[in-house]
C-alpha cells in the first residue's frame, strides 16, 4: 500500500480580529526572512560556504523577529531559507556541468514591509471543539497579551491525518493550507509494454494516444481564453504606468488566474492518469524540448500564448503522479515529429543530426491535418503525438498505427469535468476515468 502526501486550501473567516494578528505573524515572519536572508548571503559571498536551515536558527535565537514568533514557526521560516540555497547549490552544480544556460543568482530578498507564510508543524496545535488552537510567540503574550489564536477547521478532514498548517497571506485574505496524509491506494497492476503518448499545444493542449487503439485531446482553447483575458486586464491597468507598478487589483487578479491555472494542470493530470491506470498503461512518453520556452521566436501574440500556458507545470505534475502510481515517465525531445509521417513510418532524426536529404514522406495541408503519401488525413497533432513515442523507441509504438487512432481523437474540455477533488476514490480506482 503506498502513502503520500496531499494539501487543502481554505479561505479564512474575514474577522478584524483575527486579520490583525494573522497580519502580524506574516509580517513578523517576512522580516525575519530578510534577517536570515541577509546572514546566509554574507555567509556565502565571504566564505562561499552554503548554510543549513538548523545553522541558520541557531544563530538568529537573539533576533527580535524570532523571539517575536512561536519558536518553531520562527524555526521553519528560518529552515525556509536554508532550503533555498540548498536548492541554488544544485542549481549551480546544474550550470556547471553545462546543464543550464545562465548562472543561477542567489535567493533574493522579500519586499520589505511585505508578509510571508508562517508555518506550524501539528506537534505544536491543538483541537479544541471544532477548531485548531494556534500558539502565539512570547512576544505576543505580553505586548497583546494574546496566547493562542483559534483557526476554524475544515468539516472534511481528519485531524489524525494533519501533518502541518500553513498561515499563506494571499490578495486581500489569509488562506489556511492544510497538509494532510492522503488514504493508502491498492497498487495497480501495470504493463510496461503499453504506452500512452502525449504532444503538447495550444488549442490543443494534450494531443494524447496509445498503443491501446486510443487517442483523446485535452482542450486548452478555454485555458488560452482566460490567459487572453487576464492580458488584456493587466495592460489596460498599467497602461502608461511604470513597467513595476504592482497594486492590490493586480494581486487579485494574478492571484484568481495562478488559482484558474492550477485547476487546468490539475484536472489535466488527473484524466491522463486515470486512462493509464484504467487501459493498464505502464508508460508514459511526453514530447518536450529544454528550454522551448525561453528561446521561443513564433509572432508575438502566438508566442504570448504559447509561453503563458503553463505547460512546464504540468510535465512535472504528470511525473509526480506517474511516481506515485508506479507509472514510467518519459520526456523525449520532439524535434521533426511534427513533420514526420507515422502512417508511412518516416525515420525522425534528432535536432542538428538531420541526414542530409531527409524529406518527410507527407505534408500538412491545412491547420491540423496531416496528409500522408497514400493521401490519407489524420489529426496533425496525433500524427506528431504517435511518433514522440515512436522516437522514444517504445515498444507498440515502432509499428504502423491504426488508421482510426490518428483520424478522430476524442476532445475533452476540461472546464466541463467534474472536479477533481470530488473523484478521489474514482481517480484512485483502476477503473474510474472522467465521463
Amino acid at each position: 500500500m503506498s502513502k503520500s502526501f496531499a494539501v487543502q486550501i481554505n479561505r479564512l473567516p474575514d474577522d478584524p480580529a483575527l486579520r490583525a494578528v494573522l497580519k502580524y505573524l506574516c509580517t513578523t515572519s517576512n522580516n525575519l526572512y530578510n534577517s536570515t536572508l541577509y546572514l546566509a548571503r554574507q555567509l556565502y559571498f565571504k566564505t562561499n560556504q552554503f548554510p543549513h536551515g538548523y545553522w541558520l536558527c541557531s544563530q538568529m535565537k537573539q533576533n527580535p523577529n524570532m523571539r517575536a514568533l512561536y519558536a518553531n514557526a520562527a524555526q521553519q521560516t528560518c529552515i525556509t531559507v536554508g532550503e533555498a540555497f540548498k536548492s541554488f547549490k544544485a542549481l549551480l552544480k546544474l550550470w556547471r556541468r553545462g546543464e543550464l544556460p545562465h548562472k543561477p543568482k542567489p535567493p533574493h530578498y522579500r519586499k520589505s514591509g511585505g508578509m510571508f507564510q508562517v508555518s506550524y508543524p501539528k506537534h505544536w496545535l491543538k483541537w479544541v471543539d471544532g477548531k485548531i488552537k494556534v500558539p502565539m510567540g512570547r512576544s505576543c503574550k505580553i505586548w497583546f497579551n494574546l496566547p493562542e489564536i483559534f483557526i476554524p477547521f475544515p468539516s472534511n478532514l481528519d485531524w489524525q491525518t494533519i501533518r502541518e498548517l500553513q498561515i499563506v497571506p494571499r490578495a486581500g485574505h489569509f488562506d489556511a493550507v492544510w497538509t494532510y496524509t492522503s488514504p493508502a491506494i491498492a497498487p495497480v497492476s501495470l504493463d510496461p509494454h503499453k504506452a500512452l503518448s502525449i504532444d503538447h499545444g495550444v488549442d490543443n493542449w494534450l494531443t494524447c494516444v496509445d498503443t491501446e487503439g486510443h487517442s483523446f485531446i485535452v482542450d486548452g482553447k478555454h485555458l488560452k481564453s482566460l490567459n487572453q483575458g487576464y492580458n488584456k486586464r493587466i495592460a489596460t491597468i498599467k497602461e502608461g504606468k511604470d513597467q513595476s507598478f504592482w497594486c492590490k487589483l493586480l494581486d487579485r487578479l494574478t492571484s484568481k488566474r495562478n488559482r484558474q491555472m492550477r485547476h487546468a494542470i490539475n484536472k489535466a493530470a488527473r484524466i491522463v492518469v486515470n486512462h493509464c491506470l484504467k487501459h493498464k498503461i505502464g508508460t508514459l512518453v511526453f514530447g518536450w524540448n529544454k528550454g522551448q520556452k525561453n528561446g521561443i521566436k513564433l509572432d508575438h501574440k502566438t508566442n504570448q500564448k504559447f509561453v503563458s500556458i503553463p505547460t512546464g507545470k504540468l510535465k512535472n505534475r504528470l511525473e509526480e503522479l506517474c511516481c506515485f502510481y508506479g507509472i514510467q515517465f518519459i520526456e523525449q525531445e520532439e524535434s521533426y515529429t511534427s513533420q514526420a509521417s507515422a502512417l508511412d513510418l518516416d525515420s525522425i532524426p534528432v535536432y542538428g543530426e538531420k541526414p542530409e536529404g531527409w524529406k518527410a514522406s507527407g505534408q500538412r495541408i491545412r491547420r491540423g491535418t496531416y496528409r500522408s503519401t497514400s493521401g490519407v488525413e489524420v489529426n496533425a497533432d496525433a500524427n506528431g503525438a504517435w511518433n514522440i513515442g515512436k522516437k522514444a523507441k517504445v515498444t507498440g509504438m515502432q509499428s504502423t498505427p491504426a488508421r482510426g487512432v490518428l483520424t478522430s481523437p476524442r476532445r475533452l474540455r476540461i472546464w466541463d469535468l467534474p472536479n477533481p477533488l470530488n473523484q478521489t476514490q474514482k481517480c484512485c480506482n483502476p477503473s474510474g476515468e472522467f465521463p
